[in-house]
């Protein structure tokens, strides 16, 4: 039996850290048809994937895993856009974990996400600084603590001007019976929402949900796993101010293999 240097070229590449895969998807929108074909290769620690779309997009991006411990390096751009480069990197400690990126263009938005604590306290933040205006395009701060039947936590949203808090308690493990509130606060309107919600499974198979606020808005939903992985849902909403005129039902089937 005479073999192909097919297989000693795939043990090849495996042993220097080599891989290839290539895939296609194709969508139909009434008379349009959107396709796409991708490629990911590896070498050692690097892993380009391009993907090219129906109007002729080429989109690389290449990570770099590890140059230093903890450490990810992404480049990313898309042909023929000129302005969509960018890099970012990533880093990941055990109590610490941050994240950069910067465009590439004369004046690049640059965006920066960081989380410092452990498995009960963290705290974080979240912002974008445009460099052409001078301007923070997001600012968004957080502190939450956890235990194992209560998570709490306090964000500051919209560049200060909305204020969360949210309670989320296990009553029962057992029938996964929980309760939860969030207040949030706008500065800029001087409103306040307060959700009040709930969950029961009411056996291993089928969980129902309910929240209501200060408004007057309720809503609840009852869902059941007829196959592993696979759920039916019933829910509803209505405005108890105006029962007559707003209520809404839906149906939801998730489908998956």
């Amino acid at each position: 039996m005479v073999k192909g240097p097919g297989l000693y070229s795939d043990i090849g590449k495996k042993a220097r850290g080599q891989s290839e895969a290539i895939t296609s998807t194709g969508i139909k929108k009434g008379e349009l048809f959107l396709a796409d074909v991708s490629t990911q290769l590896k070498n050692k620690n690097i892993t380009t994937d391009i993907k090219v779309d129906t109007n002729s997009n080429l989109l690389t991006t290449v990570t770099v895993d590890e140059p230093a411990p903890g450490l990810k390096t992404i480049f990313s751009f898309i042909v023929p856009d000129q302005r969509s480069g960018k890099v970012e990197l990533q880093y990941q400690h055990e109590y610490a974990g941050i994240s950069t990126s910067i465009g590439l263009t004369a004046n690049p938005i640059v965006n920066f996400s960081g989380v410092i604590g452990n498995n009960v306290v963290s705290l974080g933040t979240d912002l974008a600084f445009d460099t052409a205006s001078g301007n923070f395009n997001k600012l968004n701060a957080g502190l939450s603590y956890t235990q194992s039947d209560l998570i709490a936590s306090l964000t500051v949203n919209d560049k200060g001007d909305t204020l969360n808090a949210s309670y989320y308690h296990i009553v029962s493990p057992l029938t996964s019976t929980a309760v939860g509130a969030e207040l949030s606060h706008s500065f800029s309107s001087n409103e306040n929402t307060l959700t009040i919600g709930t969950q029961h499974a009411l056996d291993p198979l089928t969980s129902v949900k309910a929240r209501v606020n200060n408004y007057g808005r309720a809503s609840a939903l009852i869902q059941h796993e007829w196959r592993p992985k696979s759920l039916f849902t019933i829910s509803g909403e209505v405005d108890t101010r105006a029962i007559e005129k707003s209520a809404k039902i839906g149906l939801a089937l998730a489908l998956k293999p």
